[in-house]
């Protein structure tokens, strides 16, 4: 679920994620293979880890694509992450469905209402090119709940921004969750937390800038680093990364 607003090869794991299928298109199948590390974890303003590898697959046919992505950290308490996602676009407007599973519950394999460890998400959007604008719902597995114990199907809306300022790629982008739930509430590694959105809040506010390092005359390597607030848990975040 959770990575770390990464997209160059930054842009390649972003696209294949926020926007998925936005990279192939084509009329021909295209794979990629790559991975991540970052100083921490951090997702929708929220607090996963440490140090980690975030290794991401994906391949795509005339608009679908299908994209693998995970996460493990440095630090053997880290909770592991395995993501699935499937999805569609055409011009600017993308759709998707994400399956996210952490080994802190039950297996792989338990898919029951109360017994799950997986969350599935829809998402639609469109990139406008000078704004991003991205929707995502809870459907099915853990969804969030409410005060009440009523299931919350837990949301989050995340307009994002591309520019170029003093010879780097930047990006700021602002999420929030619409509606009461306890999915948003902070991350279990953070000291930010609270136990329950009570209505609309501002998870993430953040600014990115990557920069390509030239490695050799035919291969860089993508550096960003990203700070991130979080308003609604009073948290505040500074990640660096390197997309290979």
């Amino acid at each position: 679920m959770k990575r770390l607003f990464s997209k160059g090869k930054i842009a390649t794991l972003v696209c294949a994620i926020a926007f998925p299928g936005a990279l192939w298109a084509q009329d021909k199948v295209e794979a990629s293979v790559g991975a991540d590390l970052v100083s921490n974890y951090i997702w929708r303003g929220q607090d996963l880890g440490n140090i980690s590898v975030q290794p991401s697959l994906s391949i795509g046919y005339k608009g679908f694509s299908l994209s693998a992505w995970g996460s493990v950290g440095f630090e053997k308490s880290d909770t592991k992450e395995f993501d699935l996602t499937l999805g569609y676009s055409t011009g600017g407007f993308s759709i998707s469905v994400t399956d996210y599973w952490f080994n802190n519950g039950p297996g792989y394999f338990h898919y029951g209402a109360h017994n799950t460890n997986h969350t599935f998400e829809a998402q639609v959007g469109y990139d406008f090119g000078v704004l991003a604008v991205n929707w995502y719902t809870n459907f099915a597995g853990n969804v969030g709940y409410k005060a009440n114990g009523d299931r919350a199907y837990a949301s989050y809306i995340s307009l994002a921004a591309p520019f170029r300022l003093g010879g780097l790629d930047w990006e700021a982008e602002v999420g929030a969750t619409p509606w009461e739930n306890n999915f948003y509430t902070g991350g279990g590694n953070s000291t930010f937390t609270k136990d329950m959105i009570n209505g609309f809040a501002v998870c993430a506010v953040s600014l990115k800038a990557t920069k390509e390092i030239q490695v050799t005359h035919s291969w860089s390597l993508p550096l960003f680093a990203q700070v991130v607030w979080n308003p609604s848990t009073e948290g505040a975040h500074f990640v660096a990364g390197i997309s290979f």
